[in-house]
């Protein structure tokens, strides 16, 4: 069967993002179109040596797209992702709008892939957030090798979840300061540039954020419901790459060199590990990169069966796009795409 695929929003960050992880792994496709709300098309984007130039949602024939990867957020997605799936098209979506549906699984293409194998109920899967995909891939093989009965997750994200004008704002912001020019919050709440903000996304009637809540609602979906967690996200004035400081409770003893050498095996993950400063990764290390990173494992002796690690990954490329991609490779090889 030939295969022609669409990139919904593909002018957004993630959609250019997706093209370029698209092109690098040779995706086996026929045809790539790129599609966007109608504000911008003519638009155009990079697709390897091609350039492409949006096309309209409402003009796309969608009987005739095998697989659409939608990167253009809540709003595009809630609008039209249901009626691309009902014309036939296989849909991975990137944003929170089916992440709770119970009939649609939450897929990390390196930790549960296996779902798929009987086929999704519908015509629709989604991927989670970045940290909480970066959090899956990490924390998967020692769930399997010795149970994680809790999780204490503090997260240092960097301003490229909040898309061009969050990152905007940290450039002009971080130029302000070195002129006297008092920095104006618009995107966020408070000076992000020389700062950190203890708070992403609403506050719930429970204290915790939008943002705390879904991630441990989608890594206990993806790794295991019985699973305790919680977690505090800080926003950080950095561009790219999302940071995690993660405190476990375990059923059974790992001592932290097992748990080092069972991570340096698993897929998807890359461990520096050593007693120096060139033994950790920063966000900026992770730029471009494929692997989630794991640094500072380390036995937490406040609790029995502590084990605490450092994540950290690009979240654009491998917390969002990668997992698109490889999720997409994942159902064209299992023929999901066949209607």
């Amino acid at each position: 069967m030939s295969t022609k695929l669409a990139v919904l929003g593909a002018g957004s960050q993630l959609g250019r993002e997706v093209l370029s992880c698209l092109e690098e792994r040779d995706f086996p496709v026929e045809d790539v179109i790129a599609v966007a709300s109608r504000k911008d098309i003519g638009a155009e984007v990079s697709y390897g040596d091609r350039t492409l130039k949006m096309r309209d949602v409402e003009g796309v024939d969608w009987s005739r797209i095998s697989i659409c990867l939608a990167t253009g957020g809540m709003e595009l997605s809630r609008k039209w992702v249901r009626p691309i799936a009902e014309a036939g098209a296989l849909v991975i979506d990137s944003s929170s709008a089916f992440r709770r549906d119970p009939t649609v699984p939450l897929i990390v293409a390196d930790v549960n892939a296996s779902v798929l194998a009987a086929g999704p109920t519908g015509r629709i899967i989604a991927i989670p957030g970045p940290v909480a995909a970066q959090l899956a891939i990490a924390l998967k093989p020692i769930h399997d090798a010795a149970g994680i009965e809790r999780a204490v997750i503090a997260t240092y994200q960097s301003v490229s979840s909040g898309g061009r004008e969050a990152m905007d704002e940290l450039w002009v912001q971080t130029k302000g300061v070195y002129v006297n020019q008092a920095p104006e919050p618009r995107v966020f709440a408070k000076q992000i540039a020389f700062n950190v903000i203890p708070q992403i996304g609403d506050v719930r009637p429970d204290g915790a954020t939008d943002e705390e809540a879904s991630i441990v609602f989608e890594l206990q979906k993806v790794l295991d419901p019985d699973i305790l967690a919680v977690a505090t996200c800080v926003q950080t004035p950095v561009f790219v790459g999302h940071g995690a400081a993660v405190h476990l409770e375990l059923a059974s003893h790992l001592p932290a060199g097992d748990a080092r050498a069972l991570l340096r095996e698993s897929p998807g993950l890359m461990v520096v590990d050593k007693h120096n400063e060139e033994g950790v990764v920063t966000p900026v290390e992770t730029v471009g990169e494929w692997a989630v990173f794991i640094s500072r494992i380390r036995a937490d002796t406040s609790v029995d069966h502590g084990l605490s690690l450092w994540v950290v990954a690009d979240a654009l490329r491998k917390g969002s796009a990668l997992n698109l991609v490889m999720t997409a490779e994942i159902a064209l090889s299992r023929g999901l795409l066949a209607r």
